[in-house]
């Protein structure tokens, strides 16, 4: 017998049962191929821990399901051509009217096909839940602090997936073709022929020749149905992976440390929740669909170059670009030969989303200005990290400020105001609004800083009022649960940067470089005097404890 011969193992399953039935046939062929016995073993029992805020991310999951079930069943009917046809279904008012072919079979789907309207409801409502969920989801994992090693990749991947959401939803209410959504085509083009020297070729490329030509629907199209979602579908399973093989951090607490997860296992706990909570949110997004109609496309009519549909506001995921551009003054610039730099639609176009998508770096800032290359797998409470609580609560409002301007006619008429006025408000709170915002918040989080401190000290306030011997009234206080008290001071406390001397002890001369200088004063407002309030130390505990008690 040959040495191959004598290395070649026996049977794995020689010794096993025969199966009791089919299904348990098929599972032993499926481990001999697949190993699924070994998986299942090490996965089944994994454990999550279970807290609302973690539903969130689940929401964007189940919604992307949606998104791509409803998706595919009106890919089967929409025909994304804009060959001119003349409009003979069923609703009346459209009837005779010249329109592409594109707005007729969407019109067809609504109102032809038995259940058409309500899955395109669906699948409009199911894109706007889907890129909220995903920016409170990246509004957790901030504010939390979950994005610090070993997460920060995965949080590239989160902002990833939000942008290209917004950008196919896009993409996806400009495919009708009709004149809300060609107002938006519009818009585009606006910008993109904002960009110096290469806008008008940019242009040219993107829609075929001159605006709109007939390419740009069957170009959307396609980009809308394969190429975003594929990336986006790669994006989401790296993100799952990711987040399985690091497991999910956890707030402080009883039992909950950094090397562990406490939870609910996978099987059978997780995944009965998990099912549950697909068909919920399914549910609840229909019955948004079935009593809130959006995108009314029937009642804009098809798009016209030289008509604008009334009120025309895109999904709020894009507002902030509309209000943008309409705060923004009208600022040109004539260069050399002729040409005309239009940074009145340039800049807030193009530059301004820039800088938001650089602030997706925002974890590794924070790691370069902490000097923190540790591993955390205990969230954050909001309030123990006050700068980068006040900082996110500012994004926020510059976003609600610009989502206002981007709405400047519908406040002047809804609220009789002056479009002047708001438009010169919006102005001023774009620069005013995240600076006030970014004060209060964070006065705010050193507040709720210093009541942990009181109450770990002191106690929790009981509502019993007891009357001293000298005729003083004082508040009965209780003292907190070991577990309260674990809650309220586990939580890192950096020191601020410190630099060098300046004269080393040869009395030799040795400036900072200007990075690190900066280092150092950006750690000085994170860490330093008033950017935290310090926790009470053990020993501080058991002095007030031991010597006075919780009167």
């Amino acid at each position: 017998m040959s040495s191959h011969q004598k290395s070649r193992p026996g049977p794995v399953n020689s010794t096993r049962a025969a199966p009791a039935n089919k299904a348990e046939a098929l599972a032993d062929w499926t481990d001999g191929r697949l190993g699924i016995y070994a998986l299942a073993k090490s996965n089944i029992r994994k454990i999550f821990p279970d807290h609302w805020s973690f539903m969130l991310g689940e929401i964007c999951l189940y919604t992307f399901v949606v998104i791509i079930l409803t998706g595919v069943w009106l890919t089967l009917f929409f025909k994304p051509s804009m060959a001119e046809v003349i409009y003979e279904g069923r609703y009346i008012p459209l009837r005779g009217v010249p329109m592409s072919e594109a707005y007729a079979s969407t019109v067809d789907i609504s109102f032809d096909l038995r259940g058409g309207l309500l899955i395109r409801q669906i699948h409009h409502w199911a894109a706007i839940v889907f890129v909220a969920a995903m920016l409170v989801h990246m509004m957790r994992v901030f504010f939390t602090g979950a994005f610090r090693k070993p997460r920060e990749i995965n949080w590239l991947f989160g902002a990833g997936l939000l942008i290209l959401g917004m950008f196919d939803g896009f993409m996806g209410y400009s495919l009708p073709d009709d004149l809300l959504s060609g107002t938006g085509l519009r818009f585009m083009e606006g910008a993109i022929l904002a960009v110096p020297i290469v806008g008008t070729y940019m242009s040219f490329f993107l829609f075929g020749g001159q605006f709109p030509g007939t390419e740009i629907v069957p170009r959307l199209f396609t980009v809308h149905i394969l190429l975003i979602p594929g990336i986006m579908l790669g994006l989401l399973v790296a993100h799952l992976i990711l987040v399985f093989y690091h497991k999910h951090t956890q707030f402080a607490g009883p039992g909950r440390t950094r090397d562990n997860v406490v939870g609910m296992p996978l099987m059978p706990v997780y995944m009965a929740k998990a099912g549950g909570f697909f068909f919920l949110v399914f549910g609840v997004i229909a019955v948004m669909s079935a009593i809130a109609t959006v995108n009314p496309i029937w009642a804009y009519g098809p798009y016209r170059p030289d008509q604008v549909s009334t009120d025309a506001q895109p999904d709020w995921y894009m507002g902030y670009s509309e209000g943008l551009i309409r705060v923004m003054p009208g600022w040109e610039i004539s260069v050399w030969g002729g040409h005309t730099l239009n940074m009145g639609v340039f800049i807030p176009l193009m530059i301004f989303p820039m800088v938001l998508v650089a602030l997706w770096s925002y974890p590794f800032l924070e790691a370069w200005i902490t000097g923190d290359k540790r591993e955390h797998h205990i969230a954050d409470r909001p309030r123990n990290a006050p700068v980068r609580t006040a900082f996110g609560a500012a994004w926020i409002s510059l976003y609600l400020v610009l989502l206002a301007g981007g709405g400047n006619d519908l406040l002047a008429t809804h609220f009789e105001l002056s479009l002047n006025a708001i438009t010169y408000a919006v102005r001023i709170g774009f620069f005013v609004a995240p600076v006030v915002v970014f004060v209060i918040v964070k006065r705010w989080c050193l507040g709720l800083q210093r009541r942990d401190r009181e109450k770990v000290l002191h106690g929790r306030e009981t509502g019993v009022i007891r009357r001293l011997q000298h005729g003083e009234f004082i508040e009965v206080h209780a003292p907190l649960p070991q577990g309260s008290l674990h809650t309220l001071t586990d939580h890192d406390q950096p020191r601020a940067v410190v630099l060098p001397a300046e004269v080393d002890e040869n009395g030799v001369a040795r400036r900072a470089g200007l990075l690190a200088r900066l280092r150092a004063q950006l750690s000085r407002g994170f860490y330093g005097k008033g950017g935290q309030i310090p926790k009470p130390t053990a020993e501080e505990h058991e002095e007030i404890t031991s010597g006075h008690g919780h009167h």
